[in-house]
């Protein structure tokens, strides 16, 4: 079998016939849980960069960020569409107004989708009205890109994302309702979860019929909370093994039909106090692709647990 997952770059290929790339957008934003909103400190593993480490400078234009890394993408990658990624922090969180005319400063030539970066308690109805009216103008893929982590509600609490599961249900059922594709983010090795939460995890999106999901694996900065708990030895990371034993898990559980953009996360590497167990992302993505040729693992074979299935495959039943 060779398609073992059912990756992005494959999606977008038969979706748009053509390489297509996201170019990150970065605003001037912030985040409910760091401006004292609903907290302060924003979740425990949050650098004061948030998300994006790689991006141009706020300051700079929308269209001159989607432009130089046009440019770039298009020599290095030979892209030939774009879509334009809102990455950092949490966009919704911006006044309506303010939100709508940074996203239609993005409607450049090439760009076939506008992908939205934010947290589950910042999605209502006027902005999922505003995406919802955009695209029926546009014709233009709108997708949202939610911060879940994990559906454990008491590793939620401890890691201080300052909302819980129901939000982000709340906010996937109501832009999946109105046309919005739905990404989720997912951190597989909290110190606080276990097995059984990374396959909860997968179920949870399977029965929403999530779009997409990035699959994280923690790392730690410096400068945060999370990374004081760990130079303190308060908290101790799962091994590599272990790791990906639960990635395993969860591309079985997991509904074939959501397409998966990330296998694991990057940080930048100055300010690292742990990522990847001091390997690189792109050979700890090859180790798990021989593993699960080597096992005959892929992506859906135990999705066998909607629509009644558990019940209908009990023995008693047969």
């Amino acid at each position: 079998m060779e398609d073992r997952l059912n990756e992005y770059a494959k999606y977008l290929k038969e979706i748009y016939k053509c390489k297509v790339y996201k170019l990150p957008v970065n605003l001037k934003t912030t985040c409910p849980n760091r401006d004292g909103n609903i907290g302060k400190g924003g979740c425990i593993f949050c650098g004061e960069e948030g998300a994006g480490f790689e991006m141009h400078d706020a300051t700079m234009s929308i269209k001159e960020q989607l432009h130089r890394n046009q440019a770039y993408i298009k020599k290095k990658y030979k892209a030939e569409k774009f879509i334009a990624y809102f990455q950092n922090y949490s966009n919704t969180y911006l006044p309506l107004t303010t939100f709508e005319k940074y996203v239609e400063q993005a409607l450049l030539e090439d760009i076939v989708g506008i992908s939205i970066a934010t947290r589950p308690d910042c999605i209502n109805d006027e902005y999922v009205t505003y995406l919802k009216n955009l695209k029926a103008k546009t014709g233009l893929d709108i997708s949202v890109e939610l911060g879940l982590q994990t559906v454990n509600y008491r590793t939620l609490a401890i890691i201080n994302r300052g909302h819980s599961l129901a939000e982000f249900l709340d906010a996937s059922i109501k832009l999946k309702a109105n046309g919005i594709q739905v990404c989720a983010h997912v951190i597989l090795n909290l110190p606080w979860d276990d097995r059984a939460d990374t396959i909860e995890t997968a179920k949870i999106l399977s029965a929403l019929k999530i779009d997409f999901v990035k699959i994280h694996s923690l790392y730690i900065l410096h400068n945060t909370e999370l990374g004081r708990l760990y130079q303190k030895n308060e908290i101790q990371m799962i091994t590599k093994e272990e790791y990906l034993e639960r990635l395993e898990d969860f591309i079985s559980y997991l509904d074939p039909n959501i397409v998966i953009q990330r296998l694991f996360g990057r940080a930048p590497e100055t300010h690292t106090l742990f990522s990847n167990w001091g390997t690189s992302w792109w050979k700890i993505k090859d180790e798990f692709m021989k593993r699960l040729a080597e096992k005959k693992l892929y992506q859906g074979m135990k999705f066998d647990y909607l629509n009644g299935k558990a019940i209908n495959n009990h023995p008693k039943r047969r």
